[in-house]
């Protein structure tokens, strides 16, 4: 059914595409850099892992040098308060809105909620009638208190078609990795290679038992806001954990060996795009892709309580 690793990755659905608002419209700037981005110089740096938490099958190594040209890079996931402006001005519907239903972990669902289709190889997901961008846990819930976390229930469809209303894109994995490391080399975890240093928690994962209990030592049970725990080197937030991010580019196991190592980008096409970063879901006991190597695919049109996305952008002359 699914054609990303199993584990803490979730659910897909087939492949479509959508008739998606593209009217332009430029986030307030400071200079020439979007207010909610910062300007990342570029370079070269060592880009995947050949350490003994990656995960080979996901095409994780090997290593290599990869240069990217300068760019922007959103501080933060999109906000249901900002994905919320979109909708507002663009009248964009989403594809779970489309749908009727979503993916939600069952573990955030009340104790009375009614049976509903599982998926067989991840049974703590479940298809939720009414899950969408606005009601993440279902038709019960909805965004209150939820201003600054990230939205979730977006596919790769919907957060393209926001990045196009917002005048920018979605990075590819090079330029979401480098920023990722923010500086650091090959480091497992954006501030570095311990993931609790002083044991402190610098992101938010599942904690104790998955999929049955979390003891919530990171402060939370779902997502957490955009701007929560320390930021890297770069001053980018929440870069692994609290949710998946989308990329731009194709999702390959192994185009990358032999790809250009400049502005490098995924295959011209594919079935599935790549994502970054884990989620609130990842634990170490049978998903360690909480890391800044870390990847997984599924397909443009799926959507979870655990999948949201940043922006990025060129620089401007």
């Amino acid at each position: 059914m699914t054609t990303e690793p199993p584990g803490c990755c979730a659910p897909s659905r087939p492949a479509r595409t959508i008739e998606a608002s593209r009217r332009a419209r430029q986030e307030p700037t400071i200079g020439t850099v979007p207010a909610a981005a910062v300007r990342l110089e570029g370079g070269a740096f060592a880009m995947g892992s050949d350490d003994d938490l990656a995960y080979p099958e996901d095409g994780e190594g090997p290593v290599r040098e990869v240069r990217v040209s300068p760019f922007t890079l959103d501080r933060h996931c999109v906000s249901n308060a900002r994905f919320a402006a979109f909708v507002e001005a663009t009248g964009h519907i989403t594809d779970a809105e489309r749908h009727r239903a979503s993916f939600v972990f069952g573990g955030l669902l009340p104790d009375e909620f009614p049976p509903t289709r599982g998926v067989a190889a991840a049974p703590w997901w479940r298809e939720v009638l009414g899950a969408d961008w606005r009601h993440p846990e279902g038709l019960h819930s909805d965004l209150s208190g939820r201003a600054n976390h990230p939205v979730v229930h977006v596919s790769w469809n919907d957060a393209d078609a926001y990045c196009a209303w917002a005048g920018r894109r979605l990075p590819s994995e090079a330029q979401w990795e480098y920023g990722a490391r923010g500086g650091l080399e090959q480091m497992p975890f954006p501030w570095g290679d311990e993931r609790t240093p002083g044991r402190r928690h610098r992101m938010n994962v599942w904690n104790g038992t998955f999929p049955h209990h979390n003891t919530r030592e990171d402060g939370y049970l779902g997502t957490c806001a955009v701007d929560a725990f320390e930021p890297n080197g770069y001053g980018l937030y929440n870069m692994t954990g609290n949710v998946w991010e989308w990329t731009a580019d194709w999702f390959h196991p192994t185009w990358h060996a032999t790809a250009p190592r400049t502005d490098p980008a995924g295959p011209p096409t594919g079935t599935a795009r790549a994502l970054r970063g884990g989620s609130y879901l990842c634990h170490a006991s049978y998903c360690r892709r909480y890391r800044v190597s870390a990847r997984m695919a599924n397909t443009p049109g799926s959507s979870t309580g655990n999948i949201g996305f940043r922006c990025a952008g060129p620089v401007a002359p």
